[in-house]
């Protein structure tokens, strides 16, 4: 694979191998709604007066406005819209970063809970130490030791002092919280749950593209960018964005959102692919057109002979008396 494929963005044609990209847009927007509904359930604890701190609030804000905002853009998929369909993949992309943020934030929070010394009062936020209390015990010991002693002046009373026996290890560090079996474990989930949300995400790339394109292909006048099945693309040779200034896709808001979402990655939106072969069937709008018609094979040498009157004898039309008229 050369250096400049390697840059460019993937795109799947099937989802899993087995279904369609319409499937799996559809299959990956319904997990999406079910894992921003959390947020709703998160806002919800404020009413039973569950201790959330700034961070954890604004992470069920943001997954609320996701959560309505991809609920809206659920049925642009099976209508397969070309803006709400690309507007839909880059929501999901910005998500999965914006997730990625707040996952590597908790997840860094909650290894230094785990690591905290016992003289460690602060560095963690209110609602995380609360939530997670058991992380940060006021003293760190392994053992207990009651030693009791009798009190002058009162026989039957005795003061007692607990003396607690240091751990062994004289407290936990980050290295050993993250290197336990079961931070390793949860490390690991995360990564592959994260490796197929990057898949996810350019399958939603992949089906917006596909509605964009079959959208081009069905109402462009002329898109002369696409050359033949084996021969690559330039930078120059691009469909013609139905979001640009003038069309009817390009007016309003609508438009520029269109054309902004567009600028980022023209040729993967609006470029032609190698072998790719699904523009032969829309009526040649994909294809170059040439302004004279291709002639026959031999048909140049013919005609000369017909007007030389050299060339062979034209066939007598005979008519057979004995059949039956």
């Amino acid at each position: 694979m050369a250096a400049a494929h390697m840059l460019e963005i993937p795109r799947p044609r099937t989802f899993l191998q087995k279904m369609s990209l319409r499937t799996g847009a559809e299959i990956i927007t319904f997990l999406q709604v079910i894992n921003k509904a959390s947020g709703v359930y998160g806002l919800l604890a404020l009413l039973t007066g569950a201790p959330i701190d700034g961070w954890q609030l604004s992470m069920y804000l943001y997954s609320t406005v996701a959560l309505v905002t991809t609920t809206f853009l659920y049925k642009h998929i099976r209508l397969q819209s070309p803006l709400e369909s690309v507007l839909l993949a880059h929501l999901y992309a910005l998500d999965s970063v914006i997730n990625a943020l707040y996952t590597a934030f908790f997840g860094v929070a909650w290894f230094y809970a785990l690591a905290s010394h016992p003289d460690d009062k602060g560095g963690l936020s209110p609602g995380l130490k609360d939530n997670a209390g058991f992380t940060s015990p006021k003293h760190n010991v392994t053992q207990v030791d009651v030693i009791a002693e009798p009190t002058e002046g009162l026989p039957s009373g005795q003061s007692a002092v607990a003396v607690g026996q240091g751990a062994a290890d004289g407290g936990a560090g980050l290295g050993n919280a993250v290197f336990q079996s079961g931070s390793i474990m949860s490390i690991s989930l995360i990564s592959a749950f994260w490796a197929l949300r990057v898949y996810f995400v350019f399958v939603m790339l992949a089906f917006a593209r596909q509605c964009l394109r079959q959208h081009i292909a069905a109402n462009a006048s002329s898109a002369a960018w696409y050359t033949s099945n084996n021969m690559q693309t330039s930078a120059n040779d691009l469909a013609e964005n139905p979001f640009a200034e003038g069309k009817e896709e390009g007016s309003g808001w609508r438009g520029k959102l269109g054309r902004v979402m567009l600028s980022g990655a023209p040729k993967y939106w609006l470029g032609a692919d190698e072998g790719e072969d699904w523009m032969r069937g829309v009526g040649g709008k994909f294809s170059k057109k040439s302004t004279q018609l291709e002639q026959p094979i031999g048909f140049n040498e013919r005609e000369r002979r017909r007007r030389a009157g050299t060339g062979p004898p034209v066939p007598q039309l005979k008519i057979n008396p004995e059949l039956p008229r």
